[in-house]
């Protein structure tokens, strides 16, 4: 399945405004500085690729040459049961354990050596599923706290990030421990836009909320997409993530089991047996 059709992301929907997100031409796609090495650039490929990775915690591996890449402006979504690794393939892309074998590259950059808060400074955005917000801060010290890395006026992003969250904007001055579990979620991702990234990684975006609340976010991810960022995304709600997807991967024992678009996984008899519920 994985030498099927790519579906590209530039399909007519919506805006193509790239101003929430840093230019991903070559000219200037790196031109943040950071302390750790990075290795030369091979433009060849996805623009965020995690490939062959193999590793875990401590001694045992969890991941087993696993792959996952999205393009520019493209939405990857992983699946797959509980335990099969999903959320530590994104750890892994974004740095959080040491890989013993594989390689991660953005824009063609090899990063596997960068910590975390280098990778950011790269173009990339992490929301976790918990934790994810300051609750004791207000909304907007919130989004002040993701623009951290920025030495320009962030204003402009700001507004960007109240047009997409309008809720946000009428609760600015409130603080985000009293918001609902959606609202904080949405607080999360515009912090994470303030950082104007390149790749933002979203890990369970919609657990605990709604299904209103969950189609809400969704169209909200679909929307940071068409601006030209890269999205990874991993979702305990398959079915309707695989629906939004450009790119989707069924992880099992932390290996890739199925690749292919979002439609061609959903149409597939056996991902619907095993992993959508038929």
């Amino acid at each position: 399945m994985s030498g099927g059709p790519k579906t590209p992301w530039q399909d007519g929907r919506g805006s193509k405004d790239r101003s929430i997100t840093k230019s991903n031409e070559a000219s200037n796609a790196f031109s943040h500085q950071t302390g750790g090495a990075a290795k030369a650039v091979d433009a060849a490929g996805p623009f965020l690729i995690g490939e062959a990775m193999t590793g875990g915690y401590g001694g045992a591996d969890i991941l087993h040459e696993c792959t996952i890449a999205a393009d520019t402006g493209q939405i990857a979504v992983i699946v797959g049961p509980n335990g099969a690794g999903k959320s530590t393939a994104m750890k892994a892309v974004f740095g959080m354990l040491t890989l013993r074998e594989g390689h991660v590259r953005i824009g063609g950059e090899d990063i596997t050596a960068l910590t975390p808060q280098d990778r950011v400074a790269k173009g990339m955005a992490f929301v976790p599923q918990t934790s994810n917000v300051f609750p004791s801060l207000s909304v907007e010290e919130n989004l002040e706290m993701g623009a951290f890395l920025r030495r320009d006026d962030f204003r402009g992003t700001m507004a960007q990030v109240y047009d997409l969250f309008p809720i946000l904007k009428e609760k600015r001055r409130q603080a985000a421990g009293e918001l609902s579990g959606g609202q904080r979620q949405q607080v999360a991702v515009g912090r994470a836009l303030m950082t104007q990234p390149k790749v933002l990684m979203l890990d369970e975006p919609t657990a605990g909320v709604s299904p209103i609340v969950m189609d809400e976010l969704f169209d909200r991810i679909i929307e940071v997409a068409r601006t030209g960022i890269s999205i990874l995304m991993v979702e305990q709600n398959a079915r309707q993530a695989l629906e939004i997807a450009d790119k989707g991967y069924v992880l099992v024992q932390g290996r890739n089991a199925y690749t292919g678009t979002g439609a061609e996984l959903l149409a597939d008899p056996e991902v619907r047996r095993t992993f959508l519920g038929g």
